[in-house]
């Protein structure tokens, strides 16, 4: 376990200039946010039942699909929840798919999917007209992430597996990673069960679990394909220091161009990554496009 004001040191030394924001926005309330599943409903739908229900929000500027709720609403109760017309999810959550070269896939695989929310919505671009692999570890959380893809209507095959152990023979055209780690961006400040569940030997363990999961990902993505890497960290042991362990003439980073403001965005050793700053909208998250030259 870490102290509160140990937690904060550790921010300033890896953002000395950026540290007083990020931890302000540690301590802020985010939005509740969701999104449209399209496998089950449609814009007009949702726009009707927020209207009706008088429900403030706001439309993501880096996707159509996602909502910014501003109003005190419990969706839980809801029909569109019940019916999995929307999903309930982060927006930082909700970017790492939209990045994915899915046009130019078929076979994709998310290596560390439970609960579902990336894979559901990978499933909800593609219209599930894609194969998707869907591997998860542990099995209570396999079960999870089973249900909420039905519950969706999202397709893919389960698998209970450690990604990091997949067979060699698999290949894929592309791969999402979304990694686990030590949560350090989704931490609320103001909550001191969050910094009960981090500590500096989570977020070493985590590294070596997350370079091992890359490793593999790299092996089996087909050559001249992209993945994504992404965590909810933002402590560069996690995210850039993962990366410059595979990075080398055959394995480079694609820039990822999203449509929000740079203020949200947090410096990084590599130009073409995204971290971004936790606030009243976003989790701390951090987001790598990588390609397999050969």
């Amino acid at each position: 376990m870490i102290t509160k004001d140990d937690f904060i040191e550790l921010i300033k030394k890896e953002y000395p200039f950026e540290f007083d924001e990020i931890i302000n926005g540690l301590t802020k309330k985010r939005y509740e946010t969701l999104r449209i599943n399209n496998l089950k409903s449609n814009k007009e739908e949702i726009e009707s039942f927020l209207n009706i229900n008088n429900i403030e929000y706001e439309i993501s500027s880096f996707y159509k699909d996602a909502y910014i709720i501003k109003s005190n609403y419990n969706f839980y109760d809801s029909n569109l929840f019940n019916e999995g017309k929307i999903y309930l999810q982060s927006l930082s959550s909700q970017i790492p798919p939209l990045y994915l070269d899915l046009d130019d896939s078929f076979d994709i695989l998310d290596m560390c999917a439970a609960p579902g929310g990336k894979t559901s919505l990978i499933a909800d671009l593609t219209n599930n007209q894609k194969q998707i692999m869907a591997v998860e570890f542990n099995k209570i959380r396999a079960e999870k992430l089973k249900y909420n893809l039905n519950h969706l209507n999202a397709k893919a095959n389960v698998i209970v597996a450690d990604a990091s152990k997949l067979d060699s023979f698999f290949r894929f055209d592309t791969i999402l990673l979304d990694a686990p780690c030590s949560g350090s961006g989704t931490i609320n400040l103001c909550n001191e069960k969050d910094l009960k569940n981090f500590s500096l030997l989570l977020v070493k363990n985590s590294s070596i679990i997350q370079k091992k999961l890359l490793k593999k990902a790299i092996e089996i993505l087909k050559p001249g394909h992209t993945m994504i890497y992404s965590t909810c960290s933002i402590l560069k042991e996690e995210n850039e220091l993962v990366l410059k362990e595979i990075l080398n003439k055959n394995i480079v980073l694609e820039p990822i161009n999203i449509n929000i403001d740079k203020s949200n965005i947090l410096p990084s050793l590599y130009n073409e990554v995204l971290t971004i700053k936790p606030n009243e909208y976003f989790e701390g998250f951090f987001i790598a496009k990588i390609k397999k030259i050969r």
